[in-house]
């Protein structure tokens, strides 16, 4: 069974808000103590990469010098233009290195939260990392299942299920809201999936 290396592409954001910098983490500290004159913006930038290669780790909150630059990036133009590249690059991928024998042994992984659908509106209102996450309220959103779809993504989900490919959902989301996310899932455009799968996971152990 042939599964897609570079999922990890789509995973733009999803830790950035499943637990975020431990306390004694400060950006202003680092910077003094590596004696490294840089902007803040570049810092937060640098801090944001590494949390997306998963460099950095158990962590509870977003540094309060970077919330603004989060917000602005999770918001701007750039945020869907590095989404869009990142599933083209999976649909090169997938075009190039893959022999489908259409003998329903192929099949493909995708996550759900920030893959398939956005937690950014949630965030927006939640201070986008900036306070520890509370997991009862993100739970509580999810039970409206009014999580977008990630445009570029869900078209890549109908592109890969067109190919015959079995698509396999994965979540660390709570058994109790599988209803909340099939329906939320069917909502914005999403079907025809094999399975999906919950494994629940404290947001804290995610990283």
């Amino acid at each position: 069974m042939q599964m897609g290396k570079l999922l990890g592409f789509l995973l733009l954001s999803s830790t950035l808000f499943i637990g975020l910098v431990a306390a004694d983490w400060n950006i202003l500290n680092q910077k003094r103590k590596n004696g490294v004159r840089s902007s803040l913006k570049n810092y937060c930038e640098s801090w944001r990469i590494n949390v997306e290669l998963n460099n950095i780790r158990g962590f509870e909150v977003v540094p309060q010098e970077c919330v603004e630059y989060i917000q602005k990036y999770m918001t701007s133009s750039q945020y869907k233009a590095d989404s869009q590249r990142a599933v083209e690059e999976v649909t090169l991928y997938l075009t190039s290195c893959c022999s489908l024998n259409g003998d329903g042994k192929d099949a493909w992984i995708f996550d759900v939260d920030d893959t398939l659908l956005s937690t950014v509106p949630y965030f927006k209102k939640h201070g986008f990392g900036g306070k520890k996450l509370n997991a009862t309220s993100l739970e509580a959103w999810m039970r409206e299942s009014k999580a977008p779809a990630l445009e570029h993504t869900l078209k890549l989900f109908h592109e890969i299920k067109d190919r015959g490919l079995k698509i396999f959902l994965i979540s660390s989301r709570k058994e109790t809201l599988r209803s909340f996310t099939v329906d939320n899932l069917i909502k914005v455009g999403y079907h025809g999936w094999t399975s999906l799968m919950l494994r629940y996971v404290h947001p804290l152990q995610c990283l």
